[in-house]
């Protein structure tokens, strides 16, 4: 019972991510943002929205690790490389919750990362067996 007032300030972090990391979206679609920043915007917010993980969640530690550090880590840095009255504007608009993003496409990257992972594992295993 005494962890009890950290999971309302944890679920607040959590909701502030997600605005977060939607307010890149919207950043990414302004022209005043330098081409650098969009391309690493976009690895960040089709990660965070991906509903598919380089690590899964099953595996100990390490599955909550992208969660827990790689998405604040990429989002901070991409803030970094944002003009200040470009993620204002994208802050605002993120916080209406209006024109979510679908990243279905990196689903399918990110199934096609994972066979491919597999085959190769296969094929290692079948050489080694030779």
């Amino acid at each position: 019972m005494r962890y009890q007032p950290f999971l309302p300030k944890l679920k607040q972090k959590a909701r502030e991510l997600k605005v977060q990391t939607l307010a890149l979206y919207f950043a990414y679609r302004d022209p005043r943002v330098a081409w650098y920043a969009k391309a690493w915007i976009f690895l960040v917010v089709a990660y965070a929205f991906s509903p598919i993980d380089l690590i899964p969640d099953f595996i100990p530690i390490l599955g909550y690790l992208d969660d827990l550090v790689l998405i604040p880590l990429g989002v901070f840095l991409a803030v970094k490389m944002i003009p200040a009255q470009v993620m204002e504007e994208s802050r605002a608009k993120a916080a209406q919750d209006s024109d979510r993003p679908q990243f279905r496409f990196m689903t399918w990257i990110v199934i096609g990362l994972w066979v491919l992972a597999l085959l190769l594992a296969g094929w290692v295993v079948y050489r080694s067996m030779q």
